[in-house]
């Protein structure tokens, strides 16, 4: 996105040395590497920047007034909802997209956002790893709000373990060796000393939960939630698993109902210039009749699973339920990075951290992703270079 600075590495870039770069991270939990990272991290100039950041500012002002939760208590599914919820989510992410406008001008659009976390370890050794190999210059930096690698790690090993002991505290997900993101477990691991465990390992008794942690029997008082629950609906044959209505003696971080207060579900709160208009089905009083500019979403479902790009009027007149769908405004990504093969399309994660104590969530890091497909995300890449996962620079 900066001329300069993407001419410079362009030039500079060789296979050995993205090679090498790769090898640092393959080596930090060999075989656990499972999705793509591109060859290159994204250079954001200033003002894009401030863009993102003003967006988040207004969607944050959105999620901390004091009725946030009665507007989107339907977002949570009946039959999942989960006891115990806490008063904020610890983890808040949004997605932009890098797009042009009908000038022709680059700016941000907000894709998606999750209060959720996502691979908040592994990215910290991801970015180390990505400025050395990029020789970045000082001017630039993926930490926002002046963090820098430790006092990020910091943080978020006080979110997450707080007070407790690290052996009361573990990250839980459905067959955690089996996910594409497991590399990022096991950093999670390395930076704050604790277990992964599988859901299926959990024990309950009474109103506790616990874990086998080398032939112990250890109690869960706090749980690092990767566990999507769209997602886990899924799955089959899972067994007799613990019943998450169940008021549980435990701490979530962050709370599983977070997941879907903040999401599709809360875009049609949002007035920001770089948040594509959006609807709920039920409550659109007229069908667009530009169609071809709107992408049609179910509020829940996982990894971009049942989007119509192409939406035409009997699209809409087939929905059967929709009070779970949302129209929104067809963003253009811009094919804007410069690459050997081609241009690719970006989008850029930016991290929110929200501490016990804290008012409202802050802006911490970032992590990024280039496309050549239709849509961001592996499945639409395959076979494709100079695309995958990175991190973005942002001009100081």
């Amino acid at each position: 996105m900066q001329k300069e600075l993407r001419q410079v590495f362009n030039s500079n870039f060789t296979e050995g040395k993205y090679a090498a770069c790769l090898k640092k991270i393959e080596d930090l939990h060999p075989g656990a590497l499972d999705f793509r990272n591109a060859e290159t991290p994204i250079f954001v100039p200033k003002d894009f920047t401030r863009k993102m950041l003003a967006a988040c500012e207004d969607i944050i002002d959105v999620i901390v007034q004091p009725d946030f939760k009665l507007l989107t208590e339907r977002s949570i599914p009946k039959d999942i909802t989960v006891p115990n919820e806490t008063g904020y989510a610890d983890f808040v992410v949004f997605d932009f997209g890098v797009c042009e406008n009908e000038k022709g001008q680059l700016e941000p659009q907000l894709i998606e956002m999750q209060g959720f976390p996502t691979l908040f370890a592994f990215q910290a050794y991801h970015t180390k790893f990505t400025r050395e190999f990029a020789q970045l210059p000082a001017t630039h930096d993926a930490y926002l709000n002046n963090y820098n690698e430790a006092s990020y790690l910091q943080l978020l090993k006080e979110i997450i373990v707080d007070d407790e002991n690290p052996e009361n505290v573990i990250l839980l997900e459905i067959y955690p060796e089996q996910q594409k993101t497991r590399i990022d477990f096991y950093c999670t691991e390395t930076v704050l000393g604790i277990k992964t465990v599988c859901l299926t390992k959990l024990i309950a008794e009474g109103n506790k939960l616990y874990y086998e942690n080398n032939g112990k029997k250890v109690q869960v008082r706090r749980i690092y939630n990767r566990l999507i629950f769209d997602d886990l609906h899924q799955q089959k044959d899972l067994g007799n698993v613990i019943d998450f209505t169940h008021p549980w003696e435990v701490e979530w971080v962050s709370h599983p109902n977070w997941f879907y207060r903040i999401s599709k579900f809360t875009l049609p709160l949002i007035d920001n210039p770089y948040v594509p208009k959006t609807y709920y089905l039920n409550q659109l009083k007229a069908i667009p009749t530009d169609l071809e500019n709107y992408v049609l979403k179910p509020l829940f479902s996982f990894a971009g699973m049942g989007v119509v790009i192409d939406v035409t009027k009997e699209d809409i007149d087939n929905v059967k339920d929709p009070e779970n769908w949302i129209l929104q405004r067809k963003v253009k990504y811009a094919d804007v990075i410069e690459t050997p093969d081609g241009p690719a399309k970006a989008e850029i994660r930016l991290f929110y951290f929200w501490k016990k104590g804290w008012g409202r969530p802050q802006g911490v890091h970032n992590l990024s992703r280039l496309s050549k497909g239709k849509m961001i995300g592996t499945r639409y890449n395959k076979d494709k270079k100079w695309v995958g996962g990175t991190v973005s620079f942002f001009e100081k």
